[in-house]
């Protein structure tokens, strides 16, 4: 006889991962409980930028309007040369378009989008368990006994580990952390006030031998989050009497009010899998970058949106498979991510300027899962996309909603119907009552219908040039396009990513 279990999912770690996934878990009605050994949030700046791809999650997630409300844009580099400042445009300012309506980074201090998140768990229901570590568990093929810092034993049918870089879920996993952590190259990490220094620039003070000291203003405050390389065998005070006068001596300017230090090493490290039986690692403890490109936070909250829906879905019958998928679709995504992180990072280190600049890239719009388990490259496309690529937004005009975000916004999977012949095919497409559910949508030019193409740039976005059905997963990607046989092919994909 097998023990009841007192819970869904077990999140240990209630950084921007963790928390991003417990949020989605909740609003899929799960039983969820999130763990994090510190005694309380995390209080300083340290992963700062929010990729466009990431504002769009936490817009599904109703929190992206806090995000820039707390948040502002990067401004200009400024490097100074004596005394002289030159300004360098780190990365292009992208103008909003229909398909991509956030196209630019956000600056936001990480202990700010943790709040944020957190506000989102606490209207949820949930109560974050700070001071709760995990001590160990134990796993069969029913579920997994956890055992607590304070002793309770908790029973979940999953665990997951958001747990950071030294990971506790995954060395008691067991899963291997290829990479290396080079211990000479670290850098002091500040968050302070700074008298008299512009706030319109990223300021930069190089030195020589790859040292360099750099002051980035976070938005709506006073302060700065300082960067001071470090010689390689230095033990630096951390001390603020300490950072100020080295600040001073390095670029004439006073600083006070140090409110967060830490000491960074770059870690270069990827898990070997995502996954051991029931328990699962995402973010920091699956792959852990360099600060270069600002991926390392935003490449694991997409890690964290992944997951959840497939957790839930085969917590509500799903084939187990649909777990397996999350390794094969997010372990490339880490590879990639981690190759640009550490090419940007070497060329800091070489003082290259080139290595300053920012691309399309890093904003991991363009990041597609076509060719993996999900999204076959065989399978059939439109004119623009194929299955595994991301859900452009575009204009559109129904009951509550103005664009194909404000529809596909919601933890359940969307069905779009373009031409008389995918309509009519609607109501007879079977979908299972368990899990997440589908929202069907009859997409006519102009006005009327279910959604009306008001502009035509929902059937031109999405390549549509005859009747077709688009699915769209939970997590704004495409599941499935089809333009035949319509009951004997969405019954496929149907068996495929649901109960």
């Amino acid at each position: 006889m097998t023990e009841p279990h007192d819970l869904d999912v077990l999140v240990v770690g209630a950084g921007p991962v963790g928390s991003t996934l417990a949020a989605d878990l909740l609003r899929r009605g799960l039983r969820v409980r999130l763990i994090d050994k510190a005694p309380h949030a995390f209080e300083g700046s340290r992963a700062k930028g929010v990729q466009p791809r990431t504002q769009e999650v936490f817009e599904d997630l109703g929190v992206l309007d806090e995000a820039h409300a707390e948040g502002g844009t990067y401004p200009l580099m400024g490097i100074h040369l004596g005394p002289i400042t030159v300004p360098w445009r780190m990365q292009r300012q992208h103008r909003p378009t229909p398909a991509v309506p956030y196209p630019n980074i956000l600056l936001l201090p990480q202990s700010r989008t943790d709040a944020i998140l957190h506000r989102l768990l606490d209207r949820l229901g949930l109560r974050i368990e700070f001071g709760v570590g995990l001590d160990g568990f134990e796993q069969d093929d029913d579920g997994v006994t956890a055992t607590l810092s304070s002793g309770e034993r908790v029973r979940s049918k999953y665990l997951v580990g958001a747990d950071g870089g030294g990971s506790t879920v995954r060395k008691a996993a067991g899963l291997k952390f290829a990479g290396d952590t080079d211990q000479s190259d670290r850098t002091l990490i500040v968050d302070a006030t700074i008298d008299g220094l512009a706030r319109n620039r990223w300021h930069v003070w190089p030195g020589t031998g790859g040292k360099f000291v750099g002051a980035c203003p976070l938005p709506h405050s006073d302060q700065f989050q300082l960067m001071i390389k470090l010689k390689p065998d230095e033990t630096p005070e951390t001390g603020e009497t300490a950072v100020a006068a080295r600040f001073h001596a390095a670029t004439g300017r006073r600083l006070h009010d140090v409110t967060w230090t830490s000491v960074f090493r770059p870690n270069i490290r990827i898990v070997e899998h995502y996954r051991a039986g029931r328990v699962f690692v995402a973010g920091d403890a699956a792959h852990v970058h360099t600060p270069a490109g600002a991926q390392g936070l935003n490449t694991g909250v997409q890690d964290a949106y992944n997951l959840g829906w497939k957790l839930g879905q085969v917590l509500a019958g799903a084939p187990d498979s649909l777990l397996d998928s999350y390794e094969t679709e997010r372990q490339p995504v880490a590879a990639r991510v981690l190759g640009k992180s550490t090419e940007l990072y070497a060329g800091l280190e070489k003082q290259r300027l080139s290595s300053l600049k920012r691309g399309d890239e890093e904003r991991q719009i363009g990041l597609s899962y076509h060719g993996g388990p999900l999204a076959p490259a065989d399978g059939a496309a439109t004119k623009t996309l194929r299955a595994g690529d991301r859900a452009p937004d575009a204009p559109c005009a129904g009951s509550g909603f103005q664009r194909l975000f404000d529809v596909y916004q919601g933890p359940q999977f969307t069905l779009l119907a373009f031409g008389p012949d995918a309509i009519s095919a609607l109501p007879d497409l079977k979908w299972p009552d368990d899990g997440a559910g589908l929202r069907r949508y009859a997409v006519h030019k102009g006005q009327g219908g279910d959604l009306a193409d008001t502009t035509g740039l929902v059937a031109e976005t999405y390549g549509i040039t005859g009747d077709t059905l688009v699915l769209i997963r939970p997590d704004g990607y495409l599941a499935t396009v089809i333009t035949a046989d319509w009951i004997a092919a969405f019954d496929a994909a149907a068996k495929a990513f649901a109960a």
